[in-house]
Parts: C-alpha cells; structure tokens; sequence
C-alpha cells in the first residue's frame, strides 16, 4: 500500500493539471452574464413576453369596437339605407352599401333589433332580412 501512495503523491495524479484555454476559444462576456444572472433575467424574459401578449389582445379587442359617435354615424346610415328599401335588405347588402365590416354591422343590427329600431325575419332560402320597424305592417297586424 505503501507503493501505492508514493506513486501517488509523486506520480502524474499528485501533479495539479495547469490547464488554459487555448488562444482561439472564444469566451463572451454575455453568455458568462446569462449563466451567472439566469435566475433573474429568464423570469424578467418571460413576464415581458406575458405584458406584451396581454398587450395586443387588448389592443385588438379596442380595436374590434367602435366608440359612440362612428356606432350612431353608422346607425344612421344603416336606418337611411333601410328605409331606401322599405321592403328590407339581408345584413350583407347592408354592410356594402354603408361601408362596414359585415360582422360588425351585423352586430349593429341586433343592438338596433334590441333597441326597436329594425325588425328582422328569415325568408325561405334562410336569409334574415332587416327593415325599419314600422315602414310595412307587421304580418300578424294585416287585415283582409
């Protein structure tokens, strides 16, 4: 055992490597950064990203929204277009004839709907068709 431990203590394992890094590694200052920092700086990472994603559904949800005046502009100019037809128009020929996105002025015609401005029905190829409340009788107020 004793050989053992002269080999050892005088042998190539008792030496301390004296090892460097070559001339060509490259060592950044940054990624030594992010590993000694990374407890800080990926949660920091991550809550930004959060902000950001929060941020646009926001956005786009303000967006999808029209404010007080342009919703009473274009009311306006549904009422105007629906009495121009008296007979009524489907949703779609209304959002073309004032210029709106037909989601959107679908939505407008319902709040007028819930309003008492328009009235609606569904004709047999399964179109609902919008008219002013009042311009025709109403079916079920028609006398023969």
């Amino acid at each position: 055992m004793t050989s053992l431990q002269t080999l050892l203590t005088s042998g190539l394992l008792a030496q301390a490597p004296n090892y460097q890094k070559p001339v060509s590694s490259v060592s950044p200052g940054y990624i030594e950064l992010l590993e000694q920092n990374s407890h800080i700086i990926y949660p920091a990472v991550a809550v930004l990203t959060l902000l950001l994603i929060a941020a646009g559904i926001l956005q786009a949800w303000r967006t999808q929204d029209l404010d007080g005046l342009q919703k009473n502009e274009f009311k306006r100019a549904i009422v105007n277009e629906l009495r121009r037809n008296i007979s009524g128009m489907p949703g779609d020929m209304v959002a073309k004839a004032v210029g709106l996105d037909r989601l959107k002025t679908n939505r407008l015609l319902e709040q007028m709907q819930q309003e008492g401005l328009v009235v609606s029905h569904t004709n047999s190829q399964r179109l609902t068709v919008w008219r002013v409340r009042g311009a025709l009788p109403d079916p079920s107020v028609r006398r023969y």
